[in-house]
């Protein structure tokens, strides 16, 4: 059955792969974005709805929700290492734009309200692997506030009856990136000048394909959930980043590009992946994409679109 969804932050990663698989499922998707750091490039082509705006405007935010039947927030601040050198936008951003949507959806009578959390930042370092028992314990401002944020939502699940949904994601990667600054863009990047790909620590992560995530994200509009519920979207997996950077280097070709190994950075978790099993059990989600074949599509997506992350780069 088609509905009205409004996507907070559809222009940018997350958003585009989730909009495109919304709209060939018949939903009637609206964008709202303020383009700070998502492209209109992404949303090229396709029959949405786009509003201008930013998620610390509460009147913009009550107005784009208005006739809306449920609202995917994936809108946030997304930087673990720039929400310590400016936690007040990182605040302000995640948290008071999280609250503005909550109200909005109250007040305009929304069904379902879907936020985008994290997984490691959130978590910290918490032995893996975690799930939704665990203990949160942030090491970060980014990590904190979205804590905040699964707070606010599931009070407005219990105060105000508001049907809200929560989803911790593991480490994203794939097409649509080509503005963010995380592990894949760096070595891509790296790789291209044929640089040294750098290791902070002996991190590990669970990197997920975003065309799964965004399969995730859908079933949660698609099943009847407990409100307040959270789930882990995950692979199970933990990837250590040195095998991260070496399955690129494969990909690429490249495997007499060196990696070079430093400190861990402040306020990164240092090793962490998620238990899906409540996922898979609740909604029938999986982690379909292996990391080999993933990195694969997302290498030929970049290349297919070149000015895009080399100008960004």
């Amino acid at each position: 059955m088609a509905t009205r969804v409004l996507v907070t932050g559809g222009a940018g990663f997350v958003g585009a792969n989730l909009v495109r698989l919304l709209l060939g499922k018949g939903h009637a998707v609206t964008v709202f974005d303020n383009f700070d750091r998502g492209l209109e490039t992404y949303l090229e082509g396709l029959d949405v709805a786009v509003l201008r705006g930013d998620v610390r405007d509460a009147g913009a935010v009550s107005r784009a929700l208005a006739g809306q039947e449920a609202v995917y927030h994936l809108a946030a601040y997304g930087s673990v290492i720039e929400s310590i050198e400016d936690p007040d936008t990182n605040f302000q951003i995640n948290v008071t734009g999280t609250l503005n949507v909550l109200k909005a959806a109250v007040a305009r009578d929304v069904g379902k309200v879907v936020f985008s959390s994290t997984g490691g930042a959130l978590m910290g370092n918490t032995p893996p692997p975690v799930n939704e028992r665990s203990v949160p314990r942030p090491i970060s401002p980014y990590g904190a506030s979205k804590l905040a944020c699964e707070g606010y939502m599931c009070a407005f699940a219990e105060a105000y009856g508001l049907d809200t949904l929560m989803f911790r994601f593991a480490n994203v990667y794939g097409p649509y990136s080509a503005h963010k600054k995380g592990v894949f863009n760096t070595y891509l990047a790296a790789i291209e000048r044929g640089e040294p790909l750098v290791v902070y620590g002996d991190s590990v992560r669970d990197f997920i394909y975003a065309g799964d995530l965004a399969h995730g994200l859908v079933r949660g509009l698609e099943v009847d959930t407990v409100p307040g519920d959270v789930f882990h979207l995950s692979t199970n997996r933990g990837v250590r980043i040195d095998d991260f950077a070496r399955a690129m280097l494969a990909v690429r070709g490249r495997n007499d590009i060196e990696l070079v190994r430093r400190e861990g950075r402040r306020g990164e978790v240092v090793e962490n992946f998620a238990e899906n099993a409540k996922a898979e059990a609740a909604l029938g989600f999986r982690a379909a994409t292996g990391l080999e074949e993933g990195l694969a599509r997302t290498v030929d997506w970049f290349d297919r679109h070149r000015p895009l992350w080399t100008h960004a780069a």
